[in-house]
């Protein structure tokens, strides 16, 4: 299939592993101009080497703090000005901490609206403007599942990723007619250091092994197992892709059939 990329010029962002980096990899094997970033410069510089190598692609490689409005501004000026603007931006960025209602501070409340929702607004608002100067373009989040069924002890990703879906909703509409489609990905449970992160943390609470949790997880889920980040990432090439024209204002779930609703 010919998804129209070669040549491309694409950011993935929270791109040193994971799905991110998963992501980037798929669109490197495109033939994209791929421009990474993470927070810690060792590990995505080690990442743009690997896809360097592997694929043979033009990678653009820069350590960011994605909640640094004024740093992604420079970044994506820098990506611009390599690859002659920007076509396609996947945000992403690390999830909050498993809280409750009661255990999650003020503070709590305020990183994850920075990092989950704030961080794909200051990317929409730098990569839009060189997206309408083509009238075309691909803006593209990745959420969770969460966004249409809560998971316990997620409040902060519950509610926050939620509004990363009103505002792609929102954008969607309002650029549509620049030719630029905004959609978004919410993968259920996938094998990333986050899920590991997590099945400890409430194998511990229950007294647990890690092991059971994925077992848990895996028997809950209609496919029988945990998602692995090329699947996703799969995802998230088709959206960015000429295929997938006229899909816009979209959740795109990748959970194996976690999410029982209509």
């Amino acid at each position: 299939m010919d998804t129209g990329l070669k040549g491309r010029s694409v950011i993935v962002a929270g791109s040193s592993e994971g799905m991110g980096r998963s992501a980037a990899e798929a669109f490197a094997a495109e033939g994209a101009k791929v421009a990474i970033c993470a927070r810690t410069k060792a590990k995505i510089e080690a990442a743009a080497d690997e896809i360097r190598k592997r694929h043979k692609a033009e990678v653009y490689a820069a350590a960011l703090d994605v909640t640094d409005a004024e740093g992604v501004k420079k970044f994506v000026a820098a990506v611009a000005e390599k690859f002659g603007g920007v076509d396609v931006c996947v945000t992403n960025a690390a999830g909050p901490p498993s809280r409750n209602f009661f255990t999650a501070s003020a503070d709590d409340w305020r990183k994850a609206f920075e990092m989950n929702f704030l961080s794909t607004v200051h990317f929409a608002r730098e990569v839009i403007p060189w997206m309408q100067k083509k009238r075309w373009g691909r803006l593209v989040t990745i959420t969770s599942v969460s966004v249409k069924q809560p998971i316990p002890d997620l409040i902060l990703s519950n509610a926050v990723r939620a509004g990363v879906v009103g505002l792609v909703k929102s954008m969607a509409n309002e650029f549509g007619k620049d030719g630029i489609t905004v959609n978004n990905v919410g993968p259920g449970y996938t094998a990333t250091e986050r899920l590991k992160s997590l099945a400890a943390t409430r194998a511990l609470a229950a007294g647990l092994k890690p092991e059971d949790m994925y077992e848990k997880w895996s028997a809950d889920t209609p496919l029988k197992r945990i998602a692995q980040p090329e699947e996703v990432a799969d995802a998230i090439v088709f959206l960015a892709s000429e295929r997938a024209s006229y899909i816009t204002g979209q959740t795109l779930l990748v959970d194996g059939g976690s999410y029982r609703g209509l």
